[in-house]
């Protein structure tokens, strides 16, 4: 819950319900009394971080204004910007159900992020609303499941034509809008970027439409494309799971690097993905197209010949110094049936305590650009920050929680983590630039310096916070304010 606001209880109701044994302690010979009469107290005072991030970068606007509201405006009170506003924020502040948002709705400091003038709701037309500044769970799944329906890939359009729906979307305007949000993240081009590639699952706990089971990870999941450049997020795709991993990558892909390429027409780019995405179609593209590449390539015993001899100097080096031991090769390979041409391959000879642990890796670099030990172990291994940013997405955002019935809808969701995650990443980028925590996750954000506890007061001229005295986080708070009004 986002902020306990509950009327001063009767005294005498409050001396009975707190007179019963284990009510009150005594604290170095003093009485311990507790009672719900602090006034508008609410436990995410760092959403003014949130709100000052918004301001400085306009994401969130610039993300509302990808929807077409055809709602009659005499009959709404939440407008379509404070409705995506009030998901994103939730989504940063760690609240990932629809649900949340009817104790949410209640919360002083959500609405003054969200630039509400009447913060405490007091004002609601209706009787029943009043109190609760913000929209309920059923208002927000509307916006949700309004959305234009889509056959198959989310490219698609519908049938439903728009003036039969309250509140419409255009997907491509949202792709379009990650890819430049990324460049105007950068004050001028540079030479070379390193798109990150790569598909996770999303497991499925009902019959959502498009599950499938996944022999891979062995349970009912979507399987989700994202492209990453370093921290930013360039691509979210939810995807059935019935496919290889690199399906659709190239459809993906390509409108994203013209993108980049129409802004930064001499940027040199590298595409770095794991063994799913070693495909002849994505790699022949590249190679049309002038990317370059570097992508792991499953093993197999023609691969294992190759390296014999170095995997036996490996095993022997390991013998003699009971350390982990690697030399590495390169050669010209070809598959027998799959690819159009020899690529360029380098082989990670290795022996470790638990045996031989041989890798691979497929790149049109050369040997020039980079060598083989430079390759694999400074350039094909840093992949595994992509990684992590994935998991950024699933465990702190929330990009997982895909339980509508529909997959439009669970599409959308994934939108907003993946607008929440480009929020907390600009506030990484621009406010805790300098800090400790410049390369903190998101979750630890959240819990350093979005969860605050905070008192609200609102007079005829000023809204006071009054942020927890004791909390360890004052300084770099204040830091943060500074850098974001900078």
């Amino acid at each position: 819950m986002g902020l306990v606001v509950t009327p001063l209880p009767a005294r005498r109701r409050f001396s009975e319900s707190t007179s019963t044994p284990g009510r009150f302690q005594n604290l170095g010979g003093r009485e311990l009394v507790w009672r719900f009469d602090g006034g508008d107290i609410t436990s995410d005072g760092g959403a003014i971080l949130l709100q000052k991030t918004e301001r400085r970068t306009g994401i969130i606007r610039r993300f509302a204004a990808c929807f077409q509201d055809y709602r009659n405006p005499q009959r709404i009170e939440h407008p379509l910007l404070d409705l995506i506003a009030q998901r994103v924020y939730g989504l940063a502040l760690g609240y990932e159900d629809l649900n949340d948002h009817d104790e949410l709705r209640t919360d002083p400091m959500l609405a003054i992020a969200l630039d509400k003038d009447d913060p405490t709701g007091k004002e609601r037309r209706r009787a029943l609303d009043r109190g609760k500044a913000l929209a309920g769970k059923s208002t927000l799944n509307r916006l949700e499941l309004t959305a234009p329906d889509y056959e198959g890939s989310p490219r698609q359009p519908g049938s439903r034509k728009p003036e039969t729906r309250k509140i419409a979307v255009d997907p491509e305007s949202i792709d379009a809008l990650f890819v430049d949000l990324f460049l105007e993240a950068h004050a001028q081009a540079p030479e070379q970027i390193i798109l990150d590639i790569d598909a996770t699952d999303d497991p499925l706990h009902g019959n959502q439409e498009g599950r499938f089971y996944h022999g891979y990870y062995g349970d009912y999941c979507y399987l989700p494309l994202y492209v990453f450049c370093g921290e930013h997020l360039l691509c979210a795709r939810l995807r059935m799971s019935n496919i290889d991993a690199s399906a659709d990558s190239v459809e993906e892909l390509a409108p994203v690097m013209a993108r980049i390429r129409q802004r930064w027409p001499a940027v040199q780019i590298l595409l770095r993905g794991d063994a799913g995405f070693c495909r002849e179609n994505l790699m022949a593209w590249c190679e049309r197209e002038g990317i370059d590449y570097a992508f792991g390539l499953a093993q197999n015993a023609r691969l294992k010949k190759r390296i014999a001899a170095e995997m036996e100097q490996a095993a022997q080096q390991y013998a003699e110094t009971q350390k982990p031991a690697r030399v590495f090769q390169e050669f010209l390979y070809a598959t027998k049936e799959t690819w159009s041409r020899e690529r360029r391959v380098v082989a990670k000879a290795e022996h470790l305590d638990k045996g031989a642990n041989p890798r691979f890796v497929v790149t049109s670099l050369s040997a020039e650009q980079a060598p083989m030990q430079e390759l694999y172990e400074k350039l094909y291994c840093a992949r595994g920050e992509a990684e992590n940013r994935v998991k950024e997405q699933q465990l702190d955002l929330f990009a997982d929680r895909t339980s509508t019935g529909r997959m439009w809808s669970n599409q959308l969701r994934l939108y907003f983590s993946s607008v929440a995650y480009v929020l907390m990443q600009s506030l990484r980028r621009l406010g805790l630039a300098g800090t400790e925590m410049a390369h903190a996750q998101c979750g630890t954000i959240r819990g350093k310096l979005l969860k605050i506890g905070a008192q609200i007061r609102i007079t005829v001229r000023k809204v006071w916070v009054s942020l927890a005295g004791g909390c360890p986080y004052a300084a770099l708070f204040a830091r943060v304010c500074a850098n974001l009004e900078s």
